[in-house]
């Protein structure tokens, strides 16, 4: 990691692409296009939206606007983008929020991450009255929560965090999470 001040490396959390066979966008494309705003060491990881880059030290909002509208203008669809500093990404890692749960083939790890600071003030660990979904941590503008799919699919649970939250979230695996981490060590 680069450690000028006027650089900062940061990840974006595209929601909503290469879902379902809608929103296909290349992830050639999506790194050029990262690249002709002027970021660099731009990296993708999986097909699902994750961009790691470098760039001039911004407000995180400034940038997600920018990158939206960019990518917009780029595929000619809305993309709701949330940005995240390394340090961020960092910071839920090192808690490891999930130490304490016990993994089995129906358990998935999450992190939801918030456009603003979640306001709602649900008492922890929150369990869904059939105790399929939980909230275990909310760490800044991230929600970590564990969904048992023998109990209960993905989408109810992702409703539960809408509802009690807001709209403006996009999710990831943990494993993805920690890859994200583990690629800013590349830059």
């Amino acid at each position: 990691m680069k450690n000028n001040r006027e650089q900062q490396i940061y990840v974006a959390l595209l929601r909503g692409i290469n879902v379902g066979g809608h929103h296909k966008i290349p992830m050639e494309e999506l790194r050029t296009t990262f690249e002709a705003m002027g970021h660099t060491q731009v990296k993708t990881l999986l097909n699902s939206g994750n961009v790691i880059f470098e760039g001039k030290s911004a407000q995180v909002e400034t940038l997600e606007e920018k990158i939206a509208s960019q990518l917009e203008k780029s595929f000619g669809f809305s993309i709701p983008v949330l940005v995240r500093k390394a340090d961020d990404i960092k910071e839920i890692t090192a808690c490891d929020p999930f130490k304490d749960i016990q993994i089995h083939k129906d358990i998935r790890l999450y992190v939801t991450f918030f456009k603003e600071s979640p306001k709602e003030n649900l008492k922890l660990p929150w369990v869904s009255a059939d105790g399929s979904f939980q909230i275990i941590k909310v760490k800044g503008r991230a929600v970590c929560s564990v969904l048992d799919v023998s109990k209960s699919k993905t989408p109810y649970a992702m409703n539960v965090l809408e509802k009690s939250y807001n709209k403006d979230i996009t999710t990831r695996n943990w494993n993805t999470v920690v890859k994200i981490e583990l690629s800013f060590h590349e830059l």
